[in-house]
């Protein structure tokens, strides 16, 4: 079985890791309530998608 011939160092196997890591979802504005939602989605506050409503949300 092969082995390593020198350890790896921090540097290497941490510029190996840096497309490991998570990205953030981008998040758009909701145009009707102003509230984060999700682009390509319905808003989740008031359930709206390009100018209409389309779920039927409880208003409390």
């Amino acid at each position: 079985m092969a082995l390593p011939k020198r350890k790896t160092s921090k540097s290497k196997r941490d510029k190996r890791r840096t497309h490991q890591k998570l990205a953030a979802p981008n998040v758009a504005t909701c145009p009707e309530c102003g509230e984060a939602k999700l682009p390509h989605h319905a808003c989740p506050s008031c359930g709206s998608y390009k100018g209409r409503t389309v779920v039927e949300t409880e208003e409390d």
